[in-house]
């Protein structure tokens, strides 16, 4: 029988489908034809890992980029190895020449190194100076975006080596200064391979922490390449990025990483980190104590000048004899009422005048003087007077009023 020919695989990715895929090795395959196109390329990055067996003829290192957690395998023979002007140790700064090669057995991306140099200082600070400037344009380092410190922090958070003189020198002159001072300690790598990333990272812990009102970042002294994790652009970032201040105490004063820049203040020792974190409880003290020395003195004058014043109020003659105010105030009253009183009386003699005036006029008009005069009032039973003779009948009594009293008559005759 004859076999049945196996189906052609596509030759392109893009033809590829759930019925017709590539096994693993084809594409390997293809990865590695791809990459095989590449031209030699110059690479820069920080040797994390080394490993060179004694009598093997290549040797294999990691090359890492310091800004990202991002690493390369690389391949070196020995021999460009030993033309480097001093050994190669981890965590140095190199610029290497490779070919880039994808191993398909292990289906892994590898640098074929043909030569590696070391970065010097004078490149490193070169680089430093461009990333700062590009910062700077950013306005990463202005100052109206800096946070002042508090006064009194609850807690101080602290990022520094492990067993480091940085930590002891920070908490011992905080605590000297405020004995009450609390801190979170974070300690990390503050150099190497690991350092901007444990930096980093302790300081998104602390600065996420409810009670941490400032973070300081300490480190003791060192070289150009021993302080390169405290320039690392993304380290900066991190700083800038920062809710709670943050106070950089990197090296010496002659020291300038990047982080004293972006940092919300920057003290030139871990020494003068803690004076800037802490009040001094003495100086304060004293401050109180000048304050209520003031206050008092202030007090004592104000009480004087008004003691003195007193005086001389009671001094016066007015004040000399007590009761001046009082007969002042009397005669006063005295007057008062003596001419109230000469008022009333002159309107009681104006009504009592009035009175006898109306009295008169009254007597006159009065009925009882028309009595007077011989004139009679008659009215009948019921009180009605008679005005009219015709109104009267035979025998009807009458009342007849006269000035000194009165009668009563009948009549004789009929009505008029």
């Amino acid at each position: 029988m004859t076999a049945t020919p196996r189906p052609a695989l596509p030759e392109r990715a893009a033809d590829t489908t759930a019925e017709e895929p590539w096994p693993v090795r084809l594409l390997s395959m293809k990865i590695a034809e791809y990459v095989e196109k590449m031209s030699v390329v110059w690479v820069e990055g920080q040797v994390v890992q080394l490993n060179r067996r004694p009598g093997a003829r290549t040797a294999y290192l990691t090359l890492r980029d310091p800004d990202v957690d991002m690493s390369l395998s690389c391949s070196v023979h020995v021999n460009a190895l030993d033309a480097m002007p001093g050994p190669l140790a981890e965590g140095a700064r190199v610029v290497v020449q490779a070919k880039p090669s994808f191993w398909t057995q292990r289906g892994s991306l590898v640098l074929d190194t043909r030569q590696i140099r070391p970065v010097g200082v004078g490149e490193l600070l070169a680089r430093l100076e461009y990333l700062k400037r590009n910062l700077a344009q950013e306005g990463l380092f202005d100052r109206d975006r800096k946070q002042p410190l508090p006064f009194l922090p609850r807690r101080v958070g602290l990022v520094c080596g492990r067993a480091s003189a940085a930590e002891k020198d920070v908490v011992e002159n905080a605590r000297r200064r405020w004995p009450a001072t609390v801190f979170e300690i974070r300690q990390v790598a503050v150099q190497g391979v690991n350092a901007v990333p444990e930096v980093t990272a302790a300081l998104a812990e602390l600065d996420a922490h409810p009670e941490v009102d400032v973070i300081v970042v300490a480190r003791g002294g060192g070289g150009v390449e021993d302080l390169l994790p405290f320039s690392n652009e993304a380290l900066v970032r991190a700083v800038a990025q920062a809710r709670t201040p943050v106070v950089s105490a990197i090296g010496h004063d002659v020291d300038t990483p990047l982080l004293d820049l972006v940092a919300d203040h920057r003290a030139s020792t871990p020494t003068d980190a803690a004076k800037a974190v802490v009040p001094d409880a003495e100086a304060e003290q004293r401050g109180v104590d000048a304050a209520r020395d003031r206050m008092r003195r202030a007090l004592e004058g104000r009480l004087h000048h008004e003691r003195r014043r007193l005086t001389e109020l009671s001094s016066r003659p007015v004040l000399a004899d007590k009761s001046a105010f009082v007969r002042v105030q009397r005669d006063l009253v005295e007057a008062l009422r003596g001419r109230a009183r000469h008022r009333v009386e002159a309107q009681v003699h104006r009504a009592r005048d009035h009175v006898g005036h109306m009295r008169v006029q009254a007597r006159t008009l009065s009925p009882q003087s028309t009595l007077d005069r011989g004139y009679a009032v008659v009215s009948r039973q019921n009180g009605e007077v008679v005005t009219d003779p015709g109104d009267l009948t035979a025998q009807e009594l009458l009342r007849v009023r006269v000035d000194r009293g009165d009668f009563g008559a009948r009549v004789v005759g009929g009505g008029a």
